[in-house]
């Protein structure tokens, strides 16, 4: 039996994210094991189908001690499981589980979600990051990229080799559990922000948009996790502040996001970055139309005018204009517009094309060793 490995911040992530391609791996006599930071709940469900062991990732620590920690702590477990393959995910992961992988002789493969908000600014720490990413993208055996404009960024900057990586759609959507249910009449039209609370998903953007469009009949939602550690995150005060001032209406992060998008009418994501948003293919795929930034990531996902609307990033006037235009649509158009949203994830985005992606390589680098 062939054994994969995959490595991520968090419990969390593995179980939200990464379940469906364990799972089909498993199903295909794989031996799954989860390498990720412990965090009761969603480690305590993973550990009931697959092996986990516990890592102590800090994703956002810069400190060089913890690091070197995490870096022992991986060897000795990749030392223990001795894995066929390595999957890495999100930035720690990618680097110092391919860097690890490559000092145990293990093939690996990193996946670049996104370039996240380090590469946007112009710092120490970006050029740091490059720096590591550079050697630890030498040291996998192959890359996958969530969207277009981040791999040609990473080609681009000599970070990796056009033969060692390949475009992947994002991480998939589950077209057979994000479907479209008959909608009920109601007065009220609700616009929905799935995402972080904090500063570079457009949080600010989409508040100060809600507070200038606020009538009877509009209400603004907002899902996502209350009490994020990030220090441009949404604070409990604010929150309360534009809960009591019936701005927007707050929900803490939840596993079931899709009994939300059954209760709303438009989702809208005004990041300042994306990889490839599961949250706005979640929302396509049950047929609602949506509002995103025109970015990288968002723009892969969403065709302008037709599956949603493009907004200016960072330009909360901008996203009100948009938020009228829906709002102006007939019931038909937007009907017509989450159409088309479904049939885009059915045909290129569905979790299937993903998974069998990452189950090809796999087998591909297993066959390489083999000779």
């Amino acid at each position: 039996m062939k054994k994969v490995a995959i490595i991520l911040n968090s419990a969390w992530q593995g179980y939200n994210f990464r379940l469906n391609l364990a799972r089909e791996l498993k199903k295909n006599n794989y031996d799954v094991s989860f390498l990720a930071l412990e965090d009761g709940e969603y480690s305590r469900k993973l550990k009931k189908e697959f092996n986990f062991i516990n890592i102590n990732i800090n994703a956002k620590s810069i400190n060089p001690i913890e690091d070197l920690k995490v870096c022992f702590s991986l060897y000795k477990a990749l030392k223990l499981i001795k894995p066929d393959v390595v999957l890495n995910f999100t930035v720690k992961p990618n680097i110092y589980g391919a860097i690890i992988s490559r000092v145990l002789n293990i093939p690996s493969i990193n996946n670049i979600t996104g370039l996240g908000t380090v590469f946007i600014k112009k710092s120490f720490i970006t050029k740091l990051v490059k720096l590591l990413y550079k050697v630890s993208l030498y040291c996998s055996s192959f890359t996958f990229f969530q969207n277009s404009d981040d791999q040609q960024f990473f080609i681009d900057s000599n970070l990796v080799a056009v033969k060692k990586s390949a475009l992947l759609p994002g991480s998939g959507v589950d077209t057979k559990k994000f479907y479209p249910q008959p909608r009920k009449n109601r007065s009220t039209f609700r616009f929905l922000m799935v995402a972080r609370l904090i500063r570079d998903k457009g949080i600010h953007e989409y508040i100060e948009a809600a507070k200038l469009l606020r009538e009877d009949g509009i209400e603004f939602w907002i899902l996502g996790e209350i009490g994020a550690s990030n220090k441009t995150a949404l604070t409990k005060e604010e929150i309360n502040k534009y809960t009591k001032q019936k701005v927007v209406n707050f929900f803490d992060r939840t596993d079931d996001v899709k009994s939300f998008l059954d209760r709303v009418d438009c989702v809208v994501l005004p990041s300042y970055r994306e990889g490839s948003p599961r949250c706005i293919m979640e929302a396509s795929s049950v047929e609602l139309p949506v509002i995103v930034s025109d970015v990288p990531g968002c723009r892969q996902v969403v065709d302008n005018n037709v599956t949603g609307l493009y907004c200016k990033v960072r330009d909360s006037e901008d996203l009100l204009i948009k938020m009228k235009i829906i709002l102006k649509m007939t019931t038909n158009k937007r009907k017509k517009m989450g159409q088309m949203g479904r049939k885009k994830m059915i045909k290129n985005y569905d979790e299937s094309i993903v998974i069998q992606s990452y189950e090809q390589k796999i087998i591909e680098i297993c066959n390489q060793k083999i000779k």
